[in-house]
C-alpha cells in the first residue's frame, strides 16, 4: 500500500519541479528581454523616449513598416486562403511538392531570399538594367522590401487554415455547388465562416512576422534612412550610432505591437481549436 502512495508523491514533486523549471526558463528567455528593453528605453525618462520616436526618420520607419505589413498581409492572406482551399479539397499531381514549396520560406534563411531578389532586380542583376531603363526600381526601394516581406510571410495563412479545411471535407461545398453557387459564393459563405478564427489567427501570425522581419529586408533595402528603413532596420541604425535610448524606444514600440498581435492570435487560435473540436461559439 505504501508504494503507490510514494509513487504518487514522487509524481507530484516531479510535476511541480517541471512547472517551476518551465516558468523560470520562460521568465529568463521570454519575459526578461522585453522588460530590459523597456527599462533601457525609459532610462532618460518617458519624454526622451517619446521624443526619439517623433524624429522624421523614426516616423518614416514606422510608416513604412505599417504599409509593408498591411500590403504583405493582404496579398498573402488572399493567396493563403486559395492555396489552402486547393490543397485541402482536391488531390492533384505534385500536390506534395506544391505544399513543400509553400513551406520553403520557413526553412530557408531570409538573408538568402534577400540575395535572390538582389540577383534578380539589383543594378547588376539579371533584370536590373532593363528595369532601370524603364525607371522601375525594386532593389533598394519599397517594392523590394515588399517582395522580401512577402517571401518570409508566405506560408503562414496557408499552414494555419489547411488542417481545419481538411477536417471540413467537401460535402457542404458540393451541396452548394449542386444548388448553383459560384466558386466565390461557396468560398465566402460555406468554407470561410467555419474557418474564420483560423484565418484570423494566420493573418495575425503573418502580421507579427512581417513587422519584425530583418534579414531579407536588410539585404534588399539598402538601409536608406527615411526611405527604405523599416522599424527593425532603424533600430539597428540607431544602436550602431550609439543612440541607445532611441533604439530601445523604437524596440519597445515594436515589441508592444508584436505582443498585442500575438495576444490576439492566441484568442483566435483558441476559438479555432474550439471550432475544430466541435465546441462552437454561440
Amino acid at each position: 500500500m505504501t508504494a503507490p502512495v510514494l509513487n504518487k508523491k514522487n509524481l507530484n514533486i516531479s510535476r511541480w519541479v517541471l512547472i517551476i523549471t518551465t516558468y523560470i526558463i520562460v521568465g529568463i528567455m521570454l519575459v526578461l528581454p522585453p522588460v530590459l528593453v523597456i527599462i533601457e528605453a525609459l532610462r532618460d525618462g518617458p519624454y526622451a523616449a517619446f521624443a526619439s520616436m517623433t524624429d522624421p526618420d523614426a516616423l518614416a520607419a514606422i510608416r513604412l513598416t505599417l504599409v509593408m505589413t498591411v500590403a504583405s498581409v493582404a496579398i498573402n492572406s488572399t493567396f493563403g486562403v486559395l492555396a489552402a482551399w486547393l490543397i485541402a479539397k482536391y488531390r492533384f499531381p505534385m500536390r506534395g511538392i506544391l505544399l513543400m514549396l509553400i513551406e520553403l520560406p520557413i526553412s530557408i534563411s531570409p538573408v538568402v531570399a534577400g540575395l535572390v531578389w538582389l540577383l534578380l532586380f539589383g543594378t547588376q542583376g539579371w533584370w536590373g538594367e532593363a528595369l532601370n531603363r524603364m525607371n522601375i526600381h525594386i532593389a533598394f526601394a519599397p517594392a523590394g522590401i515588399l517582395l522580401a516581406t512577402l517571401f518570409v510571410t508566405f506560408p503562414y495563412v496557408t499552414r494555419t487554415l489547411l488542417p481545419l479545411m481538411e477536417q471540413q471535407g467537401r460535402d457542404a461545398e458540393d451541396a452548394a455547388m449542386l444548388l448553383g453557387a459560384s466558386f466565390w459564393q461557396i468560398l465566402w459563405h460555406v468554407t470561410l465562416p467555419e474557418a474564420r478564427w483560423a484565418l484570423l489567427s494566420g493573418v495575425l501570425l503573418t502580421t507579427a512576422r512581417a513587422m519584425g522581419e530583418f534579414g531579407a529586408v536588410s539585404v534588399v533595402s539598402g538601409h536608406i534612412p527615411g526611405l527604405t528603413e523599416t522599424m527593425p532596420l532603424h533600430i539597428e541604425t540607431l544602436y550602431n550610432g550609439y543612440q541607445s535610448v532611441a533604439a530601445f524606444s523604437m524596440a519597445t514600440l515594436l515589441a508592444i505591437m508584436a505582443m498585442a498581435t500575438v495576444s490576439l492570435r492566441s484568442v483566435f487560435e483558441s476559438r479555432a481549436h474550439n471550432v475544430a473540436t466541435g465546441e462552437h461559439d454561440a
